[in-house]
């Protein structure tokens, strides 16, 4: 007799996958369909960034029909397309290797520094905008309400010039441009990619404080700007909670002015600050050009811009690809938190 009401439920989880599973298709369809056509129409020719402005005609357009260019744009994307879904992006015009080679090589010090940066932000962040919201109008709201002024307003490269002059140039309490000294490349096996734990993993601590040096500038900038923006919803969404009914009702039956904060309204801005933060970091990891530009920090932004200045659009498409791809994980993660932290939509 169990049997029986399980097969619904089974049919039930059976369609929401199945239906997950589609939305996640179209999605990165639609995503691989606006990237191609933008990149074909884009004014730069693949073909003299393969061959030189020097090719005769004859090499031009042999590359050219190699490349597929001399077929209908709708050819060119199914093509495109089909070669996508086995794992090849191509082949890069400046570095001639693979492209999704290229991603796996230059992706994980993106994700080593915008990680970094998203956690520096949440763990000051939070508790700067609950205090804002809990001092609205005194001291500690203005405070706050200035430092996320300046992260809005100070352009991220001005910064990180002034930065690199005064803590690596003048103190020497960082490290400079780089992810290492150029003394401890290639010491370290490449397992992960992100170089603190894999330095870490082999134990050679030395060369974790040396990356570590590297990295804590760049995180600190990036950091900033997202404590910036994340600061400022909490406080927006904690001043909405604070002047509900159960804030009071909680006071009045002998709770805490901050026992009200933490126990009953900063709970009830999970959600939406689960989304705040979701978008910072995948903002982060797709925006952090004019940062890995400033420090030459070998990552995903800093290739596709490269990439972008000497036309090697495939190179251009995987990238943008893939920060496509990490928007839509990034989302589909906020959805599944969204369950753990309000039971509520456990059933819908």
């Amino acid at each position: 007799m169990r049997d029986a009401p399980d097969r619904p439920r089974a049919s039930a989880l059976i369609a929401r996958l199945a239906s997950f599973v589609l939305s996640l298709l179209l999605t990165f369809i639609g995503l691989t369909a606006v990237t191609f056509v933008i990149g074909r129409f884009m004014a730069v020719d693949p073909v003299l960034a393969k061959v030189g402005d020097r090719a005769s005609q004859a090499t031009y357009d042999a590359v050219r029909i190699e490349m597929g260019l001399d077929r209908p744009v709708y050819e060119q994307y199914l093509h495109y397309l089909q070669k996508v879904f086995t794992g090849d992006f191509g082949t890069s015009v400046i570095t001639s290797h693979p492209i999704i080679q290229d991603l796996l090589h230059f992706f994980p010090a993106t994700f080593e520094l915008a990680t970094i940066a998203t956690v520096l932000g949440l763990l000051i962040g939070v508790p700067a905008g609950v205090a804002a919201a809990a001092f609205k109008g005194r001291w500690p709201d203005h405070v706050v309400g200035v430092v996320g002024l300046f992260g809005y307003s100070m352009p991220v490269f001005w910064l990180g010039l002034v930065g690199l002059f005064v803590f690596y140039g003048q103190l020497g309490w960082v490290g400079g441009p780089g992810r290492l000294d150029i003394v401890y490349d290639d010491v370290v096996t490449t397992r992960t990619g992100v170089l603190l734990i894999d330095s870490a993993i082999e134990g050679q601590w030395e060369i974790f404080r040396n990356a570590f040096s590297h990295l804590i500038l760049p995180a600190v900038l990036l950091g900033y700007f997202s404590l910036a923006y994340i600061a400022r919803m909490t406080r927006s969404f904690m001043i909405e909670q604070l002047s509900q009914e159960y804030v009071t009702a909680a006071r009045i039956k002998g709770l805490s002015f901050w026992g009200a904060v933490w126990r009953h309204a900063f709970p009830n801005i999970m959600v939406p600050l689960i989304t705040v933060i979701g978008l910072s970091y995948a903002s982060l990891l797709e925006g952090a050009v004019l940062t890995e530009t400033v420090f030459a920090w070998p990552g995903l932004g800093l290739y596709i811009t490269r990439s972008l200045f000497n036309a090697d659009m495939n190179a251009v498409l995987g990238g943008t690809l893939v920060v496509g791809a990490v928007f839509i994980g990034v989302n589909q993660l906020c959805d599944f938190l969204y369950k753990v932290f309000d039971p509520r939509l456990r059933t819908a």
